[in-house]
């Protein structure tokens, strides 16, 4: 007979191959637009933001999506492969794969699996994938920085053309109402010009 954490691990696999892992979403993405989009597939039992610690909100999303069965959700990862899904914001295609276990963070633990901490010596065999993970540790931390200063560089520039475009269409606003309220026109005949457009 199984036991409890068998039976609970066995009900948490079967919900992950049912899991869709959906990523590059807009900033803008909320649980019932991501709903709304993917319920065209099939029913959406049920959707998980996946925390980001280390980025700030506006860098694209990713969730888990439970679909009612599998099929559903194979038949999600598919059409996006194929087919570029654009779901509010920006033009930014959503990526689609099937979930895997390590993508939960609620996932129970394993039956049998006993974790263990402790410190490793220099002659243990473990060393070295521990130093390997370490490494790629920080060079994950050394991306994200340079990601951020990426990105805090995209709005600095944002926000000099949004200020450039206000600038040049209160100009043009200005020309427009100088010209709308005979104000040109009189300045041209003081000054002896002519407004019109000759060829």
């Amino acid at each position: 007979m199984a036991s409890t954490t068998e039976t609970e691990y066995a009900a948490f696999l079967e919900k992950v191959k049912r899991t869709v892992y959906v990523d590059n979403l807009s900033p803008q993405v909320t649980e019932p637009v991501l709903r709304t989009a993917l319920d065209q597939f099939g029913m959406v039992k049920n959707i998980q933001f996946i925390t980001n610690y280390i980025e700030p909100e506006h860098i694209p999303k990713r969730a888990l999506v439970e679909m009612e069965d599998e099929e559903q959700a194979k038949a999600i990862v598919k059409l996006i492969a194929t087919c570029p899904l654009m779901i509010v914001g920006m033009p930014r295609p959503v990526r689609a794969c099937a979930a895997k276990v390590e993508m939960f963070e609620d996932r129970p633990a394993k039956p049998g699996r006993k974790i263990e901490v402790r410190w490793l010596d220099a002659d243990d065999p473990n060393f070295e994938v521990a130093q390997k993970w370490k490494k790629i540790d920080k060079r994950h931390a050394a991306e994200a920085r340079f990601l951020l200063k990426q990105k805090a560089e995209e709005e600095k520039l944002a926000k000099q053309q949004a200020d450039n475009l206000k600038a040049n269409f209160a100009k043009y606003e200005m020309i427009d109402a100088i010209m709308a309220d005979g104000t040109a026109a009189r300045l041209a005949e003081y000054y002896g010009l002519n407004l019109r457009d000759e060829a």
